[in-house]
């Protein structure tokens, strides 16, 4: 049978790169929750609303369309019909997200959303409360996390690729803001869901993360050993 995978993680955990990759072994879809938040911050930019103003952030939410349309390399992100995925990459967005993701209303409406998305199973969710809120019945839980030096590199190296010429100290600093917010929110917080599995990546190949996970996975489905 066709499982939900959450996997959930801080920044630079390699949740991201690790649920694209999965998504195409298994054939399951690749729901990128942290990007659906992403696209709520850039919405709400777009309007000129506040990220602390959550009456306007629930008639926004109410308004706009936040699809995922896969493509070869993973999955683009529409807002309103219009490819946002490159913009809202970048690390305004990255801490936009993290605001709108402590709004309790945008949070209802997301959670909603990634729900039905799943219903059917069929589908790697990665974000910060898959395991623990959203999906907390699926048995394939996995939680990735390293250590704030790897992740630091990796989440300049990405933005390094996306040619955002940030300094290092920078992308340090605002990745242990967000951990910060992210896990002393009052709504949906950063942690490990009890029967998760933790994976350290620090020092791990993806491919050898990806297979391990797969491996789990396959034995939940009854098709593997």
């Amino acid at each position: 049978m066709k499982q939900i995978v959450a996997i959930d993680g801080p920044s630079g955990s390699g949740k991201s790169t690790v649920a694209g990759m999965l998504s195409k072994i298994l054939g399951y879809m690749h729901l990128d929750t942290g990007a659906m938040y992403r696209a709520v911050a850039l919405a709400a930019v777009q309007e000129n609303i506040p990220y602390d103003d959550p009456e306007r952030l629930d008639e926004l939410c109410k308004r706009i369309r936040i699809e995922m349309r896969p493509k070869e390399e993973g999955v683009s992100i529409y807002l309103n019909g219009r490819d946002v995925t490159e913009e809202i990459r970048s690390p305004e967005m990255s801490l936009g997200s993290s605001a709108v993701s402590s709004v309790a209303q945008v949070r209802s409406h997301m959670v909603r959303l990634q729900r039905e998305i799943g219903r059917s199973g069929g589908i790697v969710a990665e974000g910060r409360d898959m395991g623990s809120v959203v999906f907390p019945d699926t048995p394939a839980k996995f939680y990735l996390d390293a250590s704030p030096e790897e992740r630091a590199r990796r989440r300049w190296l990405q933005l390094k690729e996306m040619g955002m010429d940030e300094r290092p100290d920078k992308v340090r600093r605002e990745m242990e803001e967000r951990d910060l917010k992210d896990s002393s929110r009052e709504h949906s917080p950063l942690l490990v869901a009890e029967d998760a599995i933790h994976i350290d990546t620090t020092g791990m190949k993806i491919h050898q993360v990806v297979e391990e996970i797969a491996r789990k996975v396959k034995e939940l489905e009854g098709t593997g050993a």
